[in-house]
């Protein structure tokens, strides 16, 4: 990991949109991990003021991560399908469907963008949903940034390394959050990441960065015997201070039992892995109702508003990874250190 990110630790703070910023990024950064800074869901002006925060806040190496999947057709019939299976909720929480658009807040990176934080240089830009394409890779690459990417399955690392991906994430279906895959949907083709990071040290030549249920000191530890050059984890900081983890959600994480999970796209339209709740126990068998990633989110996000008025959390979506540990009393310094008591 030093060699390849300049860390003193073998350890990526994953990128968990919607319930952090810059401050988690700046504090995992500042004790010798690699933080990260989810872009997937801001506006270019609060992208700007999120970077000034975080250079302003770390001398260290940083992630800036975004999505770049092709974003799909949202048509009318899809949204009234959608919308003609939730009116019961609608109704239940006064939600006013008049209100809710066709446009979605999850875009992927384009050259405007890149354009926007080549200024600053970022060490390390992560991609979610394979890479972009070649010529924005050439432009991020051109500053001196390495370029790393999640896969699920060998065939996606394989690609990855193929496209100029300069380190990969394998991603197991332990992992809280969306599913980093992009050849195929089917996520009965996914394993668990032990097995994963097998297969990529065997087949690949580049560094492999494990993640998913990373959750104690031993599992960092087992994983490393594999021949990984670092970890990601995510769930292990949603408690932290540093975290915008809102109070629903932490409240069901300090409730987390073993097997509480499960994967879901009734949120966003694409698997991710989450605390289950109402939302995804009774929409889960109208799975081919849903619209395509990201179009699903903006009903969703409607009804989510109105439930944790109510202070409900059944129409949230609480992404958790498996084998989540609540340590409540921990900061991300502490979490970080603890952790990397695994590594050798």
């Amino acid at each position: 990991m030093s060699t390849l990110f300049n860390t003193r630790f073998a350890l990526i703070q994953a990128p968990m949109a919607g319930v952090q910023d810059a401050f988690l990024a700046s504090a995992v950064c500042n004790v010798g991990g690699l933080g990260s800074l989810p872009c997937a869901m801001f506006s270019n002006e609060q992208l700007l003021n999120q970077l000034h925060t975080l250079v302003n806040s770390t001398e260290h190496p940083y992630n800036l991560n975004f999505f770049c999947h092709t974003p799909e057709n949202y048509t009318m019939a899809q949204k009234n399908r959608w919308h003609s299976l939730l009116t019961p909720y609608f109704d239940e929480y006064g939600v006013d469907e008049s209100k809710i658009g066709m446009n979605a807040s999850r875009k992927p990176i384009d050259d405007e963008i890149i354009d926007l934080i080549a200024p600053f240089k970022p060490p390390v830009v992560s991609f979610h949903f394979g890479l972009p394409k070649p010529h924005m890779v050439n432009k991020i690459k051109g500053w001196g940034a390495k370029v790393i990417s999640s896969a699920t399955t060998v065939d996606e690392a394989k690609w990855l390394v193929d496209h100029g991906a300069d380190a990969v994430i394998a991603q197991g279906l332990e992992a809280g959050g969306h599913r980093g895959h992009f050849l195929k949907n089917d996520v009965s083709l996914q394993c668990g990441v032990k097995h994963l990071v097998e297969q990529c040290v065997a087949q690949l030549s580049i560094p492999v960065i494990a993640a998913g249920g990373i959750t104690t000191p031993e599992g960092v530890g087992e994983l490393q015997a594999l021949g990984i050059s670092a970890v990601q984890v995510g769930s292990a900081y949603l408690l932290c201070d540093e975290a915008r983890t809102s109070s629903l959600h932490k409240a069901a994480l300090n409730k987390f039992a073993q097997n509480d999970t499960a994967l879901t796209s009734v949120f966003s339209g694409r698997a991710a892995r989450g605390i289950c709740n109402r939302a995804m126990t009774e929409l889960a068998e109208h799975s081919i109702h849903v619209p395509p990633f990201p179009f699903a989110s903006i009903a969703m996000t409607a009804l989510r508003t109105e439930a944790e008025a109510l202070g409900d959390s059944d129409f949230s979506p609480l992404w958790c990874g498996q084998n989540f540990i609540a340590r409540p009393n921990l900061n991300a310094e502490q979490v970080t250190m603890l952790l990397m008591q695994g590594w050798r």
